[in-house]
């Protein structure tokens, strides 16, 4: 997968990816052109002059016209592109807004609010908005109709694990995003980072059962240890993730005792948590 290459992966579907390559996003922020003659743009990534000019000249080498701008969410490698691109084609940008949290673009201002099970228009053909809350409260996936394929944002990644990061993340919220995802008739999933995912449902099944299966492993680590801290948990907790990530899962593991925290499980009290 290589950055500033147009590829069609399918008819009227095309991918390019940003040079934004690491830890967090993969090869890079992967953007999608949809349509063949009117052109929606959906996750126009980083604000970096070498995309936003890549994109512009893809425009053009699929000899389209930009009609409008998606965004998934407002994570800043994945719409702050958007402002930029919607001002130099004239477009409206369509999404959801949110509360700055600190990991925020606060550039994106949606000139539609998107709602759960909107259909936009997408050169005659459908794509759906599907509210996926969880990685962050402003999350959509889309369904493209004609082929099946669901462009997932940050909700799923290939390869890896999204994290989720309180109080904007909601690992409740997450799970039950994905188990709505096995409701719809999808072929193939389109991440935000990675390529294509050929076998949906089984992919969100296995990622249900890992998220479940480390909410089990974070009950297990508060036994027998009373009061403890987030930074002393995660070793027990994500003991089969590198060191090096803990500081990135510990976020997760907020995420999960919240969620046990809600479910009358665990009890915080001074930053250090056990279990009821």
């Amino acid at each position: 997968m290589n950055s500033g290459v147009l590829e069609q992966l399918r008819p009227a579907v095309h991918r390019l990816i940003a040079p934004n390559p690491g830890v967090m996003t993969g090869p890079g922020t992967n953007s999608y052109l949809l349509g063949r003659r009117r052109l929606t743009l959906l996750d126009p990534g980083p604000a970096m002059a070498e995309h936003v000019d890549a994109l512009q000249a893809a425009v053009e080498q699929l000899g389209g016209e930009l009609e409008q701008i998606v965004v998934t969410h407002t994570h800043p490698d994945h719409s702050p592109a958007a402002a930029l691109l919607a001002e130099r084609f004239s477009v409206p940008m369509l999404g959801r807004a949110i509360a700055d949290d600190g990991h925020q673009d606060t550039s994106f201002k949606p000139d539609v609010e998107l709602q759960h099970e909107q259909h936009i228009d997408v050169d005659g053909e459908a794509l759906r908005a599907i509210y996926t809350p969880g990685h962050v409260d402003n999350h959509f996936c889309f369904l493209h109709e004609p082929s099946g394929l669901l462009f997932t944002g940050d909700h799923i990644m290939q390869g890896s694990t999204v994290v989720i990061i309180p109080p904007a993340g909601d690992m409740a919220h997450y799970i039950d995003s994905l188990r709505r995802m096995l409701e719809y008739p999808l072929q193939a999933l389109a991440p935000g980072h990675g390529g294509l995912i050929e076998q949906p449902q089984a992919e969100i099944e296995a990622l249900i059962a890992h998220r479940l299966g480390r909410e089990d492993k974070v009950r297990t680590a508060l036994q027998g240890r009373g009061e403890i801290a987030l930074a002393d948990l995660v070793v027990h907790a994500y003991d089969d993730v590198d060191e090096s990530l803990h500081p990135i899962a510990q976020l997760s593991l907020w995420a999960h005792l919240l969620k046990l925290q809600k479910e009358g499980e665990v009890q915080e009290e001074g930053g250090l948590w056990r279990q009821r």
